[in-house]
């Protein structure tokens, strides 16, 4: 192949490849508008609870990307919550963008408490390595390691949720969790294989695959948390996090961006909270994103992970049936949604 021929092909790569990418990741000139939610105030059985035993502490991170589904969960809390007024969001974001950001979850949510953090991206860019999905690389992505050190030390406990999720029950029940001993409570898979999370090079590798002994390690999902931050400080989880990922970015011994390296960290000694509270994986796998079905029993939380999310099928006009449980709670001023009249 002529050279001439060979670089415009190679540049024809390149300006698709973008594009592809602008599909999913909106320019940084365009952040979405939302409606005004409605005012979500506490009942009369919320005055009788002290103020500093009834305060639910939620951290979620904020970005042009995720913007509304950040938005449409911070809503759905709000509306299943039996104390409104008591529940506080701590939000954590990169970008230089966080005085706009700031602005439309003030406009969105004008009685919401909250607080916005800035998560310095230097602290993990050189410790990532590439995975399957392209968000999955992302600085943000990492910041749930990094809560103890961005929050205030004043708070206590935190409850973690992705940006790709509804809840439809009272947060108050997971809040209320007792993680006894442990320093994470999550839902655990155990039928999930979980060998398949980690390349052969790991499990090939006597000192990397003891990790595992004497741990009855099943798989959860990083998306929803409840965390003992004066723990995780205590026990320095941080710095053991970072460990793993320096060791994957030299050997490449998993292939999912942060999942692997709380689940080498913590796998096997994690409180484990009801399934109701993380219907995962309705967004389908990483690669297709094929619609789902529910997993069978309760549901208190609805969480889209993997590929596909319910606002780019709905404004595609290709939704899976389970998005229309999401679009009630898209405040998207401009949301062309297949599932209302609105």
């Amino acid at each position: 192949m002529p050279p001439t021929l060979s670089l415009s092909l190679s540049l024809v790569l390149v300006v698709l490849f973008f594009a592809a990418v602008d599909a999913h990741f909106p320019a940084t000139g365009e952040l979405p508008t939302f409606r005004e939610a409605p005012a979500f105030r506490n009942g009369r059985e919320c005055r009788n609870r002290p103020r500093s035993d009834s305060v639910i502490h939620i951290a979620m991170t904020l970005d042009a990307t995720y913007l509304r589904g950040s938005v449409a969960g911070v809503f759905s809390v709000l509306q299943h919550a039996s104390c409104p007024e008591n529940v506080v969001f701590h939000f954590i974001a990169t970008t230089h963008r966080r005085t706009e950001l700031r602005r439309i979850i003030t406009a969105t949510f004008p009685y919401l408490s909250f607080h916005l953090y800035h998560f310095d991206a230097n602290l993990v860019r050189g410790k990532i390595s590439y995975s399957i999905r392209r968000a999955l690389d992302q600085p943000l992505n990492y910041a749930r390691m990094y809560l103890a050190d961005l929050l205030p030390a004043t708070v206590r406990r935190i409850i973690y949720f992705d940006s790709d999720l509804i809840v439809v029950d009272d947060v108050a029940k997971l809040w209320s969790i007792d993680l006894h001993a442990r320093v994470l409570g999550a839902p655990e898979y155990c039928h999930a294989n979980f060998t398949n999370y980690f390349t052969h090079r790991f499990w090939s590798n006597p000192s990397y695959a003891a990790s595992f002994k004497r741990r009855d390690a099943c798989y959860f999902n990083t998306g929803v948390m409840v965390i003992d931050l004066w723990k995780w400080r205590e026990g320095r989880y941080t710095e053991k996090l970072e460990t793993w990922m320096r060791i994957q970015k030299r050997n490449r011994i998993y292939e999912l961006g942060s999942l692997p390296p709380f689940l080498l960290v913590f796998a096997g000694d994690v409180e484990r909270v009801e399934h109701r509270w993380n219907q995962h994986g309705l967004g389908g796998d990483n690669l297709e994103g094929l619609c789902r079905d529910l997993h069978p029993g309760p549901v208190s939380l609805l969480h889209w992970s993997g590929k596909g999310k319910p606002w780019l099928r709905i404004d595609s006009k290709k939704p899976c049936p389970l998005d229309s449980l999401w679009a009630p709670y898209d405040l998207f001023r401009h949301s062309p949604s297949l599932f209302s009249d609105s």
